[in-house]
């Protein structure tokens, strides 16, 4: 098994864009020849567009490009952007006067950093579909696209929070070639579980070390009346292996394998963590095998996407923590 870059999977392209002044922005993932996806969904509070598609029982065996943006349910509208784009160069569905590009979006909530009024809109789709489709993508991980905005450890509120970003891992075992894109939102801590530590999360006042976001939820068990729920950590399965929607959304469940690993706590009702698989190739692969590597390479991405990240909004990064907690 050998690492390579996530842009060294053929038959996808990503664009990015984000605005930084507002704390925002979107990832397109696009195959205009089309791409098998599923999803599976974890949390409790996704915002989403068209993931009815990527159930086994619809009629559509493939789409054309997944949405992965801020402005939570706003931003939504990112995903009109990206099908004006695919019609005008003649990508989508055929359905006689035109074709119709399948779309499907999900988004963070990010409107607690920047400008929480100025959101992904069909601009921003549209713009970052250009850059996928003409400049051949521009992926980078870090405070880019959908993870300008993206912030970690939320427990006890964007004070003791710190910054977050998109991150990207890719291995290839033989032909078959798996990566992750995610943009690493979460209310609970990052860890890293090769070097069995802490990595990101929720800070004491001082700044000056980690607090437990489990233990402090032990803290007080009453229901509280308004859940802070300005989370979630979505992210994309990329392989070249052949398969199906179904066989894909098994593949998404297990990738939230890898999620569980490096994020505590994970999938809660303040979190809208989802996984989207999509198969680009026709490589013959062993679903499980498939979905083993899909959790390592997301667990993998998750880790990058904190180490990538720039402190930002007033908030730290890894990079800038004192060096005893690094």
């Amino acid at each position: 098994m050998k690492e390579i870059s996530i842009r060294d999977i053929p038959n996808i392209t990503i664009g990015q864009v984000e605005d930084p002044s507002a704390g925002t922005g979107v990832t397109v993932f696009i195959s205009p020849a089309g791409m098998a996806a599923g999803l599976d969904v974890r949390g409790g509070g996704p915002a989403s567009r068209e993931t009815e598609l990527l159930k086994p029982l619809a009629a559509a065996q493939v789409i054309h490009a997944v949405v992965l943006g801020g402005g939570s349910a706003f931003g939504l509208d990112a995903a009109g952007g990206v099908m004006q784009k695919l019609e005008e160069e003649g990508i989508g569905f055929p359905v006689g006067v035109t074709r119709v590009p399948l779309v499907c979006q999900s988004d963070i909530f990010d409107l607690g950093v920047g400008d929480c009024h100025t959101r992904p809109d069909k601009a921003m789709g549209y713009q970052a579909a250009q850059i996928a489709l003409t400049q051949g993508g521009n992926y980078q991980d870090g405070n880019f696209g959908g993870g300008c905005g993206a912030t970690v450890g939320k427990w006890k509120g964007m004070r003791n929070a710190m910054k977050s970003g998109i991150g990207s891992y890719a291995v290839q075992v033989g032909e078959l070639q798996v990566g992750a894109v995610v943009i690493v939102n979460a209310i609970g801590d990052i860890y890293d579980p090769s070097a069995g530590k802490k990595i990101a999360g929720l800070l004491n006042d001082e700044k000056n070390g980690f607090l437990n976001t489990e233990a402090q939820m032990y803290q007080k068990i009453d229901i509280p009346e308004n859940k802070f729920t300005g989370n979630t950590t979505i992210g994309i399965i990329i392989t070249n292996g052949r398969f199906d929607k179904a066989r894909l959304c098994k593949i998404a469940g297990m990738a939230h394998d890898g999620m569980a690993r490096a994020i505590r706590p994970v999938h809660t009702t303040a979190d809208g963590d989802s996984i989207y698989a999509v198969s680009v190739g026709e490589v013959a692969a062993d679903q499980d095998i498939t979905g083993t590597l899909a959790a390592e390479v997301l667990e993998k991405a998750i880790i990058r996407a904190i180490d990538s990240a720039e402190s930002a909004y007033g908030l730290p990064s890894r990079r800038d923590l004192p060096k005893e907690m690094q």
